[in-house]
């Protein structure tokens, strides 16, 4: 069947490298520096595990967000091999400004390419968030939708991506500043967990504080008790900042309580692990929409 449009997004979706290939998604490598090298995303898990174990032996990696000529350079090639349309799913606007300049960015394809049509597509998510649903437009182009239709399908369907993480090591959100040193220094000592979550336009939200492991866990639950809808006919995804076997654990105990289709399981990329170092797991599925409840501004 012939294609309609081609499917894009980057690196931060955090599908490996085979599986983008596979579905025939063009990744924009993200890039991240670390003790003064600028390195790209290779979007494989074994480069993965080596960041991990880079920061557990004190690195710390910073990331940027795309520049316009990044952009440029990467579009500019698929406009001109393929000659159409291109949806990019891009990592949500409330996490990092690269959405917005992916939005300038098209003018500047346009001054060369005057009928590029290019749609980029706010996805409000993190991580393998948005490489789920990039993996749902590359379904669509498969079985011959219009790209109006994608779009549409993308922008209406979003807000129903819920996401829920977890880690019990402080110590590396309060590196990337996302938690004071006080607050790191009473949660490690108080085994305190928090539960993130992102509302409805893609802020990353402190749902809650709870004591221990296992009771974050159980808590999480509950919380997936009122949000979790058509589990049966939905694949699931757990990703890991480098902790398998517990993620496998923790996405196990999901798909056997709520009858999920299939339960995946990915490595979040540099993208996001260099704000959360290593011991971070999340889940990912279709639920209830999300709010803005817990957003402060």
């Amino acid at each position: 069947m012939e294609k309609k449009f081609i499917v894009c997004t980057d690196s931060g979706c955090d599908l490996a490298i085979e599986v983008l290939n596979e579905h025939e998604i063009y990744p924009l490598a993200l890039q991240y520096e670390c003790d003064g090298e600028v390195i790209s995303d290779t979007m494989k898990h074994e480069d993965c595990h080596i960041f991990y174990e880079n920061m557990r032996n004190g690195a710390c990696p910073k990331t940027s967000q795309v520049n316009f000529s990044q952009f440029v350079d990467f579009w500019k090639p698929l406009v001109e091999k393929f000659h159409l349309p291109i949806i990019h799913i891009s990592l949500g606007s409330g996490v990092s400004g690269t959405y917005n300049n992916g939005c300038m960015a098209i003018d500047l394809v346009k001054e060369e390419f005057p009928d590029a049509e290019i749609h980029i597509i706010d996805s409000t998510l993190c991580s393998i968030g948005y490489g789920m649903l990039a993996l749902h437009a590359a379904e669509m182009r498969d079985a011959g939708a219009e790209v109006q239709e994608c779009v549409d399908w993308l922008e209406n369907n979003k807000a129903y991506m819920n996401t829920w993480y977890t880690t019990d090591e402080l110590k590396y959100l309060y590196r990337s500043g996302r938690v004071s040193k006080l607050g790191a220094i009473l949660g490690e000592a108080l085994n305190i967990c928090p539960i993130l979550n992102l509302d409805l336009e893609g802020h990353l939200i402190v749902h809650e504080k709870v004591r221990g492991l296992k009771k974050t866990i159980r808590r999480i639950h509950e919380i997936m008790d009122g949000l979790v809808e058509h589990p049966e006919d939905q694949v699931a995804y757990v990703c890991h900042s480098d902790i398998p076997e517990q993620a496998m654990k923790f996405g196990e105990e999901i798909k056997e309580r709520y009858g999920f289709k299939d339960m995946k399981y990915t490595y979040i990329g540099p993208t996001i692990g260099a704000n959360c170092g290593p011991g971070l797991m999340a889940v990912f599925f279709f639920g209830k929409k999300r709010t803005m409840d817990g957003y402060k501004g």
